[in-house]
């Protein structure tokens, strides 16, 4: 069994559902159907490497895997907007949002689109050709739009090769180009219009000045958990339960990201797992009593912030590090 499903002392590490509108949706399966001797591979010490070129050199891995592009986001002055953007970004790193074979697998968009950039090194079987495509008509993802033909395209990086898709946001082809993607390409449940409109608004505001890449920190991922956990009390405070349980899925899948690089570190599993625990209990009190859902945001961020020091604090000692990556990585595949 992999190590991020792994029980230990009769707690998970995490839990790995993810729910929203319906709340019946749950990921128990890390693979695709149909990928041939998947599960006979040694588990990785991160759930990336499953659809990471398998030719790409172990230095070229671990760059791959402790670096992301930088995110070329245009932040607007506009509050309203930079709220819609950080419902969009959040969910945009969640494999709820897509939902299918995708979500079992664990893709999100950000998959494909590392920081709303490309991906040079995605191979995923029955989907890619050469690293770095895909192919977007693929019965293996979607029931919808699979054609029976193997024909993969180069995965664009949305910030610096934008679809030919009008981002006007007065208008509305960006927002029906997405829901495309969602429902049909991946077969994921019909998003919440406010999810629709924040991804319609992240995917929009890409594009500005990009710099190299960047490293991938627990400052980072602990950011992406808070900021979804914030987006999700805002929109419970409008009482919109169904956009914001989404949201809380999102932020539990950032701690799950931020648990694959602390599984070696004493305790950080243990405080990770009780903030991941929190917030499903959040996710099921959300539906009956918002006040009292949002009062147990306030608490859970408080402790959490006090997480992410100790995170910050250990994170050479994490999976963050190029040398414990690499470490790990000799480990793994020489088994």
């Amino acid at each position: 069994m992999p190590f991020w499903l792994h029980r230990s002392g009769g707690a998970a590490r995490l839990d790995q559902r993810r729910t929203f509108t319906t709340f019946v949706v749950t990921l128990v399966s890390l693979f695709a159907a149909g990928i041939a001797g998947a599960a006979s591979l040694p588990s990785p010490p991160l759930r990336e490497l499953r659809w990471l070129d398998p030719g790409l050199p172990r230095g070229e891995v671990v760059r791959a895997l402790t670096t992301e592009p930088a995110e070329c986001l245009v932040a607007p002055v506009d509050a309203a907007q930079q709220a819609r953007i950080a419902i969009g970004r959040a969910v945009f790193r969640s494999p709820l949002l897509l939902g299918g074979q995708a979500a079992r697998a664990g893709i999100s968009c950000a998959s494909c689109h590392r920081a709303g950039r490309g991906n040079p090194h995605f191979v995923f079987p029955g989907v890619s050709g050469a690293p770095g495509t895909a192919d977007v008509t693929s019965s293996l993802f979607s029931s919808k739009r699979g054609d029976g033909i193997f024909n993969p395209r180069p995965i664009p990086d949305l910030a610096v090769n934008p679809a030919t898709v009008d981002r006007n946001p007065a208008k509305t082809d960006l927002s029906r180009f997405i829901h495309g993607q969602i429902v049909e390409e991946f077969d994921g449940l019909e998003p919440p219009a406010a999810v629709l409109a924040g991804l319609a608004a992240y995917v929009g505001a890409l594009g500005g000045r990009c710099g190299g890449d960047v490293a991938r920190t627990a400052v980072a991922e602990a950011g992406d958990a808070k900021a979804a956990v914030l987006a999700a009390r805002q929109l419970l405070a409008t009482r919109d339960q169904p956009a914001a349980h989404l949201l809380l899925a999102a932020a539990r899948s950032a701690l799950g990201r931020l648990d694959e690089r602390y599984a070696s570190v004493s305790g950080i599993g243990r405080r990770l797992a009780a903030r991941d625990g929190e917030l499903r209990q959040v996710q099921a009190l959300a539906t009956t009593d918002p006040a009292s859902a949002i009062g147990a945001l306030d608490g859970w961020k408080r402790r959490f912030d006090k997480d992410s020091e100790a995170m910050v604090a250990s994170q050479d000692r994490s999976l963050y590090s190029a040398r414990m990556l690499e470490a790990a990585l000799s480990t793994t595949r020489s088994r």
